[in-house]
């Protein structure tokens, strides 16, 4: 599923976590008020924003760092 997000733009990316973190948020509500059928599933979307954020800090990264090549050329 990691190679599927990677394939992603950034934009893409950033919709992504966005609409990944309302679901997150629908399932604590739903947990809270007891309607939640499988707990589970906030571990799998909290996964999931943990590998959208953790790709999206690798590409700064190396953006920072194609950025510093170039300047000390």
């Amino acid at each position: 599923m990691s190679t599927d997000l990677r394939q992603l733009d950034d934009d893409q990316l950033v919709d992504q976590l966005g609409e990944t973190k309302t679901e997150l948020f629908n399932l604590r509500f739903q947990f809270v008020t007891g309607q939640l059928e499988s707990p589970a599933a906030m571990t799998k979307v909290k996964r999931q924003v943990a590998r959208i954020n953790t790709i999206l800090r690798e590409r700064e990264i190396a953006a920072a760092e194609a950025m510093a090549a170039e300047e000390s050329r």
